[in-house]
């Protein structure tokens, strides 16, 4: 029996070639299930080319889910990974892949946010800017309220090498601490381990302590941690791995590395530790930011 014989379908009457006709006739677009389940597969149901023609309940049930195996898993399979069954975890070869890290050009960072975000020699000696930008008839640079505040959010970002995800979720603890939640903020990303080792003086740069931490050079209390997001307390001991080999590599970088002694870290060259005397301060912020503007920036 078709569908057009049943009663109160008024929805179906005509059968399954009303909405075969009105798809191929481009008059109305059904839902992606209607046109894979009824539309495509009517002339195989029917068994004739009348888009008109009854079909059955079943074998409108048949075919509509012998389309969504063959036409939606294909589908999902191109557009999620080249691998079926793992959800787009793996994408096709030649699909851009990111990283929680910035590796671009880092001279361009300091230049864009006129500030010494990345401490490498060329990067230092290739931050100058210009007044105008490049070309014989520049335009003059303007900065809005919106762009001065995503430039200072920009700041902290490229600094402390966070992601956007990374810096909401210090902004919510911030937020829940008491106190001033700029200043939270700003302690918080001081709290980094990569920033602690960086600022004690094993690296000159901060790429250079992630890059130790994840190879697993440092040990916090005696055991080794490779997260350079590890947030550090008060009376936390860093101490570089009992390597002969290490030693000697971050004595040299000490040897040639000029830092200024800090008041919420002890540092021995001797044996190469670093204990956190207490949590930093507003005066131990070595980023000059306006943190005002990006918790504003933030809480939107």
């Amino acid at each position: 029996m078709g569908l057009e014989n049943r009663g109160g379908s008024q929805g179906w009457r005509g059968g399954a070639g009303e909405f075969a006709h009105d798809y191929m006739g481009h008059r109305a677009r059904p839902s992606r299930r209607k046109m894979a389940g009824i539309g495509c597969f009517l002339p195989t149901i029917s068994g004739t080319t009348d888009t008109n023609s009854p079909c059955s309940p079943a074998e409108l049930r048949r075919y509509y889910w012998a389309s969504k195996h063959s036409i939606f898993s294909s589908t999902r399979r191109h557009q999620r990974g080249s691998r079926p069954g793992i959800g787009g975890l793996v994408a096709n070869k030649g699909a851009p892949q990111f990283m929680s890290r910035y590796t671009g050009p880092k001279a361009r960072i300091n230049r864009r946010l006129s500030t010494q975000i990345y401490e490498s020699a060329g990067a230092v000696r290739a931050s100058s800017r210009r007044e105008s930008p490049p070309g014989m008839h520049p335009r003059g640079r303007k900065t809005g309220n919106y762009g001065a505040a995503l430039s200072e959010k920009q700041k902290i970002k490229y600094y402390y090498g966070l992601g956007e995800r990374q810096l909401r979720r210090y902004y919510e603890l911030a937020s829940a601490s008491k106190g001033n939640t700029a200043l939270n903020l700003l302690t918080t990303c001081e709290r980094r381990l990569d920033n602690v080792v960086r600022r004690a003086g094993f690296t000159k740069t901060r790429p250079q302590a992630r890059q130790g931490i994840v190879h697993g050079h440092f040990r916090v209390n005696g055991v080794k941690v490779t997260k350079p997001s590890y947030l550090l307390r008060a009376g936390d001991v860093i101490k570089l791995r009992g390597r002969d080999n290490l030693k000697n590599l971050y004595r040299g970088v000490i040897a040639n590395n000029s830092v200024q002694p800090l008041d919420w870290i002890e540092f021995d060259t001797e044996n190469l530790t670093a204990t956190v005397r207490s949590l930093p301060t507003s005066n131990d912020i070595s980023l000059p930011v306006d943190a005002n503007i990006v918790v504003e920036f933030l809480s939107r």
